[in-house]
């Protein structure tokens, strides 16, 4: 066997690790989908029901970091099959939530499992393969992910036409079974040989509180104003926070973050673009959701129709992108990308009028955004630990994917708010005007994460800059 060539076990453990990963998408695309339906059984605002999707993403966002220094010092297999427990129980409850109040208290413990498993997710599986192999291995995971984003609006529009939106949510179940069956089999442990199993409680305290405060106000700014004394306090509060956890980081021997990573300039790239990159993502999937249902008044079927070639296109793209950052490098991909994602947002800004035009203009631009996200989409995940060893992978993850996080809760927030700020209507219904300014703000800020990225990133492969560092 070579040193490069990829076992059946590695392929196992990517098979089930790709299943969570299918699972998340899925929940992050249908929900945007059932949203409308959601707040109609209820009979709540948009502005009280965005709180399903942002108080999701503000829980993963806070224990992400904990996850996944959890997953490297314990073992990740240990950490990762009880969230994928947790995920499935939460995804249940939320299906028999009575009220709004209980499905965004259920989706709070689904997002636990969330946060479990993503920090873990590519952790648990990478160490099977081989380094130059490891960005095919998250290339066809995102395409995996891609693919999920086209069952996402399909089956859970289908689902909800025959039967009701709850059915998205136990779509959840079986899978989250079929990992708890098969994982322990397939899924071998692995964790940071130099760990000793413990870990910085009070940093641990100190950090969630952080990212939960500040994340908690970016999403009440809609509601309460940014001049609000509440919101001022809570974001100096968690800011204030930061600085201790990162003075902790650099002198406790088991740290929440392992700052080193920053010394790697593959990882600070990544996490810039992805911030920015992350603010359209979850925001963009919305937005169009609303678009279809509040403005253009289509059939919940239609609407799943509607959506599914552009993730089609990406998972298709994906599955080739792996193959070409690990023999070429990222920056181009990812700016390439990110450029096409906001070049299809802004000509929807331009091009779409409240005249219903689905198949003759939507769908055609938003294929130019679905080529973007096949480039982008798993490529952020194999840039961000393209240079970091092996026994950080944990950690490296969590804390890129904690920034992603908050840039989803971030992004979700502003386009509530621009579509709430440009609507006449009392239960703040979308109209062209509120989601033009939406899709303005999504445009720009793909375009935004393009130039970070063409600026930032380090230039050929993971494998060309070890070689590199090896002969200098």
């Amino acid at each position: 066997m070579t040193e490069n060539q990829i076992t059946r076990e590695a392929w196992l453990a990517l098979f089930v690790s790709t299943v969570v990963v299918f699972l998340v998408v899925i929940d992050i695309s249908a929900v945007n989908v059932a949203f409308p339906s959601i707040r109609e059984d209820f009979g709540v605002t948009s502005s009280e029901l965005s709180w399903i999707i942002s108080g999701y993403n503000i829980v993963v966002g806070a224990l992400l970091m904990v996850s996944g220094r959890l997953a490297d010092s314990l073992g990740r297999r240990k950490v990762y099959l009880p969230g994928v427990a947790i995920f499935g129980i939460g995804s249940a409850l939320c299906a028999l939530a009575p009220s709004a109040g209980f499905l965004i208290g259920f989706r709070l413990i689904q997002a636990i499992g969330g946060s479990i498993t993503t920090a873990a997710g590519f952790a648990v599986m990478l160490p099977e393969f081989p380094p130059a192999k490891r960005s095919t291995a998250i290339g066809i995971a995102g395409a995996t992910g891609a693919l999920g984003a086209v069952v996402g609006p399909a089956i859970g529009s289908l689902l909800i036409d025959l039967f009701n939106w709850q059915a998205i949510f136990w779509l959840n179940v079986p899978l989250c079974i079929l990992v708890l069956i098969i994982g322990p089999k397939f899924l071998n442990e692995s964790r940071d040989p130099n760990a000793t199993g413990r870990i910085d409680l009070l940093g641990v305290v100190i950090g969630t509180a952080a990212v939960a405060f500040i994340m908690f106000a970016i999403v009440q700014s809609e509601k309460w104003g940014i001049s609000d004394l509440r919101l001022i306090g809570l974001l100096l509060v968690g800011l204030a926070l930061l600085p201790i956890m990162l003075k902790r980081s650099r002198t406790h021997d088991e740290p929440l973050i392992n700052l080193k990573l920053y010394e790697y300039r593959s990882f600070r790239s990544a996490n810039i673009g992805v911030s920015l990159w992350g603010l359209g993502f979850a925001s963009g999937f919305l937005v169009n959701s609303l678009m279809l249902q509040d403005v253009w008044e289509l059939p919940i079927r239609d609407v799943g129709l509607a959506l599914v070639p552009a993730p089609l296109l990406a998972a298709a793209v994906s599955i080739a992108t792996g193959r070409y950052a690990d023999k070429y490098g990222h920056r181009w991909l990812l700016g390439l990308g990110c450029a096409l994602c906001g070049l299809g947002y802004f000509a929807q800004a331009i091009f779409l009028t409240d005249n219903t035009a689905v198949w003759n203009i939507f769908v055609p631009i938003s294929l130019i955004s679905g080529v973007g996200v096949g480039l982008t989409v798993a490529t952020w995940s194999s840039a961000g630990i393209a240079d970091i060893p092996q026994q950080f992978f944990g950690v490296a993850g969590a804390t890129y994917n904690t920034i992603r996080q908050v840039a989803y809760a971030m992004g979700i927030s502003m386009v509530v708010a621009l579509v709430a700020w440009g609507s006449d209507d009392v239960e703040g219904l979308a109209n062209t005007t509120g989601i033009r300014w939406a899709w303005f703000f999504v445009a720009g800020s793909y375009l935004a994460a393009a130039v970070a990225v063409i600026a930032t990133f380090p230039a050929g492969s993971s494998a060309d800059r070890a070689e590199l560092a090896k002969s200098s």
